[in-house]
């Protein structure tokens, strides 16, 4: 049975708005959210990266491809930015904070693109890619929606997906939606309102 995007990303629309409804102080917008899960993907130096290998660690991520024409360069960007300005302000609570990238695109997303493209935004900005089938469970895991499009003249393609920005805690629960479409200044302050 085919399965529309909509109704895929329905438990991650329904969780949002039981969140935002919950009115709890303090509490994280996404607490409680099926967002996250175990993946085995290949990092940008050529090694197997495992979920668990970010245990302790806030992280924040982003699904997209090194093709994408805007918005994944945009956000990246934004991302990249974030953390600098963290960097500066409170170096401590920087550090606890890993930035990835996978792909959904991982027959052009080789290792070797991925190093080149993500040295572009933050140093510490890891790319991961895989099997498509690898990547499908990563992305299903974290309720990203992507479908590769037909060719276009000259043999290119997109590939459409889902846009969002994710920080997931130390043991891997989801955080919040950090407001990449906002800027740096807005993303630095949500993870500094919820790095501890």
């Amino acid at each position: 049975m085919n399965e529309t995007p909509a109704k895929r990303l329905l438990p991650l629309i329904l969780a949002l708005l039981l969140a935002a409804c919950s009115g709890a102080a303090g509490e994280p917008p996404l607490k409680g959210a099926r967002i996250g899960g175990p993946f085995a993907l290949t990092d940008q130096d050529g090694r197997t990266v495992r979920d668990g290998d970010f245990a302790g660690k806030y992280r924040i991520v982003y699904f997209g491809y090194t093709h994408c024409p805007d918005i994944c360069p945009n956000d990246l960007a934004v991302i990249g930015q974030a953390m600098r300005r963290l960097e500066k302000q409170t170096p401590t609570r920087a550090a606890k904070i890993q930035p990835l990238f996978i792909t959904v695109d991982p027959e052009r997303d080789t290792p070797a693109v991925m190093k080149a493209y993500t040295a572009a935004f933050h140093p510490r900005l890891v790319g991961l890619t895989g099997t498509p089938q690898q990547v499908a469970v990563a992305a299903k895991a974290y309720a990203v929606w992507f479908a590769k499009q037909p060719p276009q003249p000259g043999g290119g393609y997109a590939v459409d997906h889902s846009r969002m920005t994710v920080l997931m805690g130390p043991k891997g629960e989801p955080v919040a939606l950090l407001p990449a479409d906002q800027g740096a200044e807005q993303v630095a302050a949500e993870l500094g309102k919820w790095v501890s």
